[in-house]
Formats: C-alpha cells, sequence, structure tokens
C-alpha cells in the first residue's frame, strides 16, 4: 500500500503544478510534508476501502477559511475503478483566470501542500454512485459541465465563470437528473431540490482588492444587488456536504485523520 502511494507521489513531481485557487509554489515539497500528505493519503485509502462505496465526495482542508465558518476548501470526486482510488477534480491554473480537470491518485491529491492535515468525504447514496462511474471514467462526458474561465467565488447560479467545487456539483447534478445537460439547467435543478450556496459576507475594500490583486477572483457575474450589499453566493464543501445529507443524496460526512 505505502509503495502504490509513494509511486503515485513521483508521479505528481513530473506533472505540470496547479493549485485549488492558489498560486504555484516554486519551491518542492518536504519531506515531512510529503509523509503527512502520504500519510493522510493511506489512512484515506483505509477509510474508503471500510465505507463500501464506489463513489464518495473527497474533501481536504486546502486553506484556512474559518473566518467564513467554513471547514473545508476544495473537493473532487473519488472513485473506484479496477480496484483503485482515482480522484477526479478542478483545479485552477497557478492563480491564473483558467482552470482544468484532472484526474490523479490519493498520493497527489493530499500533496499539495494543505493547511490542514485532515479529509472527509461523503458516500453518495447507491443509485447515484452507479450513475456517476461511467461519467467519472469517460473524458468526454465529465466535461460537459466544465466551464474554463475561473473564479475562486464564482456565483453559484451564474455561468460566466465556475470554480473548482461549483464543477462538481453540477456534474451530479447532471447524474441525478439525466434530463439535465446544460450548466444553466443543472443550477436550476439544484435550486428546485433546495440547494443553498454560502453566504460569504466581503466588504467592497475586501472585494475590490480581491479583484485587484488576483486573476482568479472575480466578482462581475454576481448579481448587483447582492453585490452592492457585500452578499457573495458561491458553492461551498460545507454547504454541499449540508445539502446532500439534507437531501437524502449521501451519508453524514466521516473524517479522516493521518
Amino acid at each position: 500500500m505505502k509503495a502504490a502511494l509513494a509511486a503515485a507521489a513521483l508521479g505528481l513531481a513530473l506533472a505540470a503544478p496547479a493549485h485549488a485557487g492558489r498560486p504555484c509554489e516554486d519551491k518542492p515539497a518536504t519531506t515531512r510534508q510529503v509523509e503527512q500528505g502520504l500519510g493522510l493519503a493511506q489512512a484515506t485509502l483505509q477509510a474508503l476501502d471500510a465505507s463500501g462505496a464506489e463513489v464518495v465526495l473527497l474533501a481536504r482542508a486546502g486553506q484556512d477559511l474559518s473566518k467564513y465558518g467554513l471547514r473545508w476548501s476544495h473537493l473532487g470526486f473519488a472513485y473506484r475503478q479496477d480496484g483503485v482510488w482515482r480522484v477526479l477534480h478542478k483545479l485552477n491554473h497557478c492563480g491564473t483566470d483558467e482552470s482544468a480537470l484532472y484526474r490523479q491518485g490519493l498520493g497527489e491529491f493530499f500533496l499539495d501542500n494543505p493547511f490542514r492535515y485532515e479529509a472527509a468525504f461523503v458516500a453518495l447514496k447507491p443509485e447515484l454512485q452507479q450513475a456517476l462511474l461511467p461519467v467519472l471514467a469517460d473524458n468526454t462526458r465529465v466535461a460537459r459541465f466544465d466551464e474554463r474561465r475561473y473564479s475562486m467565488v464564482a456565483y453559484a447560479f451564474g455561468t460566466k465563470y465556475q470554480q473548482s467545487n461549483q464543477w462538481a456539483l453540477e456534474t451530479l447534478a447532471g447524474a441525478a437528473a439525466p434530463g439535465v445537460v446544460s450548466r444553466r439547467a443543472a443550477q436550476d435543478w439544484l435550486q428546485s431540490q433546495g440547494y443553498v450556496p454560502t453566504d460569504l459576507h466581503l466588504s467592497t475594500l475586501t472585494r475590490l482588492g480581491g479583484r485587484i490583486t488576483r486573476a482568479n477572483i472575480a466578482f462581475d457575474d454576481h448579481p448587483s444587488a447582492r453585490r452592492f450589499s457585500s452578499h457573495i453566493d458561491t458553492v461551498t464543501v460545507d454547504s454541499m456536504f449540508a445539502w446532500l445529507q439534507r437531501s437524502g443524496l449521501s451519508t453524514p460526512p466521516q473524517t479522516v485523520q493521518p
């Protein structure tokens, strides 16, 4: 098991760097960081195997979002294929305004220098897992709801930009409701099913500073009335986990520590 995770870590060194809403770091990971990342990956692997699930939503704490009352910053689909767990998720290109989808091993997923070495996952209901499995294995189908233009705080019900968690949520909606074939239709379905995004309270000064200094932050897709009153509605891991439980689409979150 450790050998497999170590191989995944080696593969990361050969891949182009991309981080979920953070600038790329030129310095390589320290030995301690690699050990911690692989330790968390190993613990997650054991927990996923024990869950009996085939598809889960797997979250990590890449950034400290506690001032917004949030525990997790980023998630992706973890799915088992031919006995191996893979993670499919959307990543921002090193702080630019572009993004892409990545398929990684568990080792790679946790070697992104997270703020906290802790993970959480929810197992989706069996019929949703079965609907998602063929989608996650197909590069064309997983890209159906992908928008390359990236904003870390993309409006939850807008289509101009998209952030990482938003892509996962819209892809899940497409699997849950087969008639949903566009981002707008996915968002309409999510609203009809009671999904409520996180309301970030960001002052005018904070919004202005973020927009000027960060290429991966934009606010012009948010409704003016909400934006000018400092309300930014965006998709977060915490809001997704809460909605999935409330709607009966998943188990409660299970926390994993190395």
